[in-house]
């Protein structure tokens, strides 16, 4: 028999069948349904793991997610996973668990030296410790400098591993009528109630058994013991085809438009997960309606030495024994605030344990809690505290002292009691992250000293502690009436409510939070977080809820504050005189529990990009095309031939282009339908330039600017009727584009009549420059002339190419006269090679990315290279298309100051002077001392080897660049070892009339 497991109780234990694991290398046996929590404690193992800062030796604290001590690393094999809290790690055969943050091991830490360092390790240590200069052989350096190596070897908790985590994961969507989350009484009997009504019912539990976490050892419910009533419920509801029931699953967020996300843990509690069986598995859960039982932390106090391992909160110690069977103590000392911890002693005495103590802030309790006090055997110290505790590694006695309540002054001497462990209770804390998630700040309430929920602002009820109602019969109460309001009836019960015998103890706690005397007392246990850090921080000047927490990391470990929150604020409010609800609260954010990155991820883990093909692609490959990624696409970077190079494919390529004609895939250009009777309107808006003024057949060059005035993108947009606008945008910015109009319809100018729709992938198109691009379109087009009255620049017609409907608009991105061939996506492949058939006598070559961009760099047109977010339409010689005539997104802002300085980087091109190539993001100096260059005037943002002028070339972005046209400087880029000599040019290095464009 193992040490401290108890015949009575266990109700999760399989007692029949033995597991073996280990802990720290020593082997341990424990039964399936135990955790490492309650198997070690079982084995008389108490201390699990040491303190963040202060490496003080820590035991298990709670029995459930909310543990901030109890943290350790599972191995398997040569993966490691940390910082698992032990009260959720369900046992089985095998299983190889190590502690954290200690060396050489957890009974001798040498870490352990830093609690000598007492108040020098304060909140805030860090920034007022390693700031200053060093001296001696380092003088001249920041002491920070030295020291944050070791800081950063010494920060953390657990030590991730390396290796590739092998396990699967998967993501699912359910959609359901009612979410319950949280099994305890609210819990089922909302369920219940909703299920009854025939709706869709999800019952989601963190815990591996449903019925919640409630301590119900003593309390019957229609005349049979709470557990087994609840097993009962449970029962019935897995009979029902409506109801489907999720162990293990911790809901973890709260979204707009009533999602919630939650995480299954499917296999974690297995040695090896079956075949094709996840270890994690994501849900995205959409309900009509939810109902939050989710229930209530227990608090602890705060005295000097509250982390000694075998200080343990009374709720966790009650679970322990009716749950596993397992008695944290021999000898128990009880410490409380209020009625509830006197039921716990009762239970406790009851599986075998002596009650050595109870001792209550409170002079006056109630009549049920004296009569309890009296029943446990133990010595009633009422108008007490615990001002200290006793012992090394494992507690070993308390000290109490004379307390009122009132004023927090101690009297008297103190004295020792001896116990092996001591459990606490400072209260209760509604688990009401959710809610706070999905609405707004919570809401204070005295009389029971915690925050409840806000009001909600989404399809939520709450039920039970969760709205802080401790007792189950109130709990079933507004369970039944949260299950059937949220199934849409508003009617009596369902059917009689069930019947609860429970000992008459109230749950209000005093106001006492922190018993104040010398030594160090803990708030927030895992980051070592004291009563007098807090109190440091208030001296300091960080009052603010949220500069507290920051300054002093409360609340900011894994635990995220859930038992540090309420003492933490309660000792602030102390500092400052006020009361707890005007110090306020830190909003709860998402995740409500660590969720593992694998299940966010899931199937698409190791393929997170997506793969976007144009029609065209199969062609391409079949064709020689060298593909590579563009944004999202995949799209030819050049149709090598054989033994060539990329430069000289490229050169190969574009020089076809400007002396016959070439075709590029331009069907990933962002095409997006702009149609209703304000769509001119709209785009005159979101343009720098007039769209209203287009006429129908023409297309327009556009440019758009966001609301700081500075460029976001541009394209060309077509009106294809009065009403019908056709836009197309950068290939990158495409949905970046389609969110910004979005936004602006709907939130700035929702009385505009104008629908958008992405038809990006609805249509193929292909791009045809060169001299000879129009006589290659007349041998292939029919239905349209295609002549310069027909169709000149920036004109639209419709036609048929090999049977194929295609629209073509004359536009050009090259400087070459072009044309943009447009058909339905499932056409591309068809029109592409019947353009190529025509083509053939003109000696039509298809090209890739890398000529399309030497064909622009050469003509000076602008990309996303240089369209960064931090240009102008000035900066880039687009002024001609800032309108004066209206308004713009963005010109409100775009005449400022700093925008308009002469000395902003603008748009130049350079040439190369020593004939070598130039690299994009190289430096633009004035120094020719390569060791010295001296302060950068700008960086070329793309560079090319130019077959039209016969040299390296490349646009730029420098200071007052067009005043430095004609002037030499240099490109500096040591990190490729290249400096010389570049002359500033005009960017446009050929054609710079247009002749050929328009020809």
């Amino acid at each position: 028999m193992s040490p401290r497991r108890i015949d009575t109780g266990g109700r999760r234990v399989d007692r029949d069948r033995g597991i073996r694991f280990t802990f720290d290398g020593k082997p341990y046996s424990g039964h399936p349904g135990d955790t490492l929590a309650s198997a070690l404690l079982a084995n008389g193992v108490t201390l699990f793991g040491r303190s963040f800062k202060y490496h003080r030796p820590r035991g298990v604290l709670t029995a459930g997610v909310d543990e901030p001590n109890a943290l350790v690393t599972v191995l398997k094999g040569n993966i490691r996973e940390p910082n698992i809290p032990a009260t959720q790690l369900e046992i089985y055969d095998g299983l190889t668990v190590v502690s954290q943050n200690r060396f050489p091991s957890l009974s001798f830490d040498i870490g352990a030296a830093n609690q000598l360092g007492g108040k020098l390790l304060g909140a805030g240590f860090y920034y007022k410790t390693f700031m200053g200069p060093v001296v001696g052989p380092l003088k001249g350096t920041r002491f920070w400098m030295f020291c944050e190596y070791f800081i950063r070897r010494a920060a953390g908790l657990g030590r991730a591993g390396y290796d590739k985590d092998s396990a699967r994961y998967e993501r699912t969507n359910a959609f359901c009528d009612v979410l319950v989350v949280g099994s305890g009484p609210a819990g089922l009997m909302a369920a219940k109630a909703a299920a009854q009504s025939g709706k869709r019912v999800i019952l989601a539990e963190l815990e591996p058994r449903f019925g919640g976490s409630a301590n119900w050892s003593s309390e019957t419910i229609d005349g049979m013991p709470a557990a087994d009533w609840a097993q009962a419920t449970i029962a019935e509801l897995r009979e029902r085809k409506n109801v489907r029931l999720l162990p293990r699953t911790t809901v973890w967020g709260y979204y707009d438009d009533n999602m919630l996300a939650a995480l299954e843990r499917v296999s974690d509690h297995k040695r090896d997960a079956a075949k094709g069986e996840p270890r994690h598995r994501y849900w995205s859960i959409r309900p009509g309606a939810v109902v939050l039982a989710t229930g209530a932390f227990e608090r602890p106090l705060v005295f000097p030495g509250n982390d000694r391992p075998g200080v343990m909160l009374a709720g966790a110690a009650e679970r322990y024994a009716a749950e596993f069977g397992v008695l944290p103590g021999r000898k128990i000392a009880v410490f409380a605030n209020n009625d509830g911890a006197y039921g716990t002693a009762l239970a406790l005495k009851k599986s075998g344990a002596e009650i050595v103590a109870i001792v209550d802030v409170r002079r006056q309790v109630s009549e049920a809690a004296h009569a309890a006090a009296l029943s446990t055997g133990g010595e009633f110290l009422a108008g007490h505290a615990v001002v200290a505790t006793e012992g090394g590694t494992k507690l070993s006695g308390v000290k109490v002292q004379i307390f009122d309540a009132a004023t927090g002054a101690l009297s008297g001497d103190p004295r020792s009691i001896d116990a092996d462990c001591l459990i606490v209770s400072g209260g209760w804390s509604p688990v009401i992250h959710l809610a706070s998630q999905a609405g707004v700040s919570p809401q204070w309430d005295d009389d029971r000293q915690a925050f409840l929920p806000p009001k909600p602002t989404q399809n939520w009820i709450g039920a039970g502690a969760f709205n802080g109602s401790f007792s189950t019969a109130a709990a079933l109460s507004e369970g039944d009436a949260a299950g059937r309001q949220a199934a849409g009836e508003t009617d009596g019960p369902a059917e009689e409510l069930p019947n609860v015998d429970a000992p008459a103890l109230q749950s209000n706690p005093a106001p006492v939070f922190e018993i104040r005397t010398s030594g160090k007392a803990f708030v927030d246990y895992q980051h070592d977080v004291t009563a007098e850090d807090v109190r440091l921080a208030h001296r300091e000047g960080f009052v603010s809820v949220e500069h507290l927490k920051r300054y002093t990391t409360l609340g900011m470990a894994t635990d995220q504050g859930k038992t540090s929150n309420v003492p933490g604020l309660a000792i602030m409010a102390e500092a400052l005189g006020k009361p707890i609800p005007d110090v306020g609260t830190t909003r709860f954010r998402a995740p409500f529990a660590p969720v593992s990155i694998g299940s966010l991820a899931a199937e698409r883990y190791g393929d997170l990009k997506p793969e976007r093909l144009t029609p065209m692609h199969d062609w391409h490959i079949e064709h020689g095309a060298t593909m590579y990624s563009a944004g999202l696409w995949y799209r030819p970077m050049i149709y090598g031939h054989s033994g060539e190079t990329i430069e000289q494919a490229y050169v190969r390529e574009a020089k076809a282009v400007r002396e016959k004609a070439g075709i590029v895939d331009v069907s990933t250009l962002g095409k997006i339908a702009v149609q209703g009777p304000d769509a001119a309107e709209f785009l005159d808006r979101v343009y720098t330039n007039m769209f209203s003024t287009l006429a129908v057949g023409k297309a327009r060059y556009g440019l758009m600017l966001r609301e700081d005035g500075f460029v976001m993108d541009d394209g060309t947009t077509w009106r294809l009727g009065e009403n019908d606008f056709l836009m197309t945008t950068t290939t990158a910015n495409a949905g970046k584009v389609m969110q910004h109009l979005e936004y602006f319809l709907d939130v700035v100018w929702p009385d505009l009549k104008v629908h958008l729709t992405s038809v990006t992938d609805q249509w193929a198109g292909a791009a045809i420059g060169g001299p000879k691009a129009r006589e290659i379109l007349a041998a292939c087009v029919t239905g349209t002339a295609v002549d310069n009255e027909a169709m000149p620049f920036m004109g639209i017609v419709h036609g048929e190419i090999a049977g194929v409907a295609v629209m073509i608009c004359r536009l050009s991105f090259s400087g070459e006269m072009a044309f943009e061939v447009y058909c339905g996506a499932g056409h591309g492949t068809h029109v592409w090679k019947a353009l190529l058939e025509a083509g053939k006598p003109f000696g039509l070559v298809p090209y890739g990315l890398e000529a399309l961009g030497t064909l622009r760099i050469e003509k000076g047109h602008v990309t996303g290279a240089e369209i960064d977010g931090r240009t102008t339409g000035r900066d880039l010689h687009l002024d001609w298309m800032l309108s004066k005539k209206k308004p713009f997104i963005g010109s409100a802002m775009m005449d400022r100051e700093g925008m308009t300085a002469e000395d902003r980087l603008q748009l130049v091109g350079i040439v190369s002077l020593d004939n070598r190539p130039l690299n994009g993001g190289g430096h633009i100096v004035e120094q020719a001392n390569p060791e010295d260059p001296a302060n950068s005037l700008g960086h070329i943002t793309a560079a090319c080897y130019s077959p039209a002028l016969g040299k390296f070339i490349g646009l730029a972005l420098v200071k007052g660049g067009k005043s430095r046209h004609g002037k030499r400087a240099f490109t500096s880029d040591p990190l490729r070892n290249r400096f010389g000599p570049v002359e500033i040019v005009s960017h446009h290095f050929f054609d710079p009339e247009g002749k050929r464009m328009h020809g």
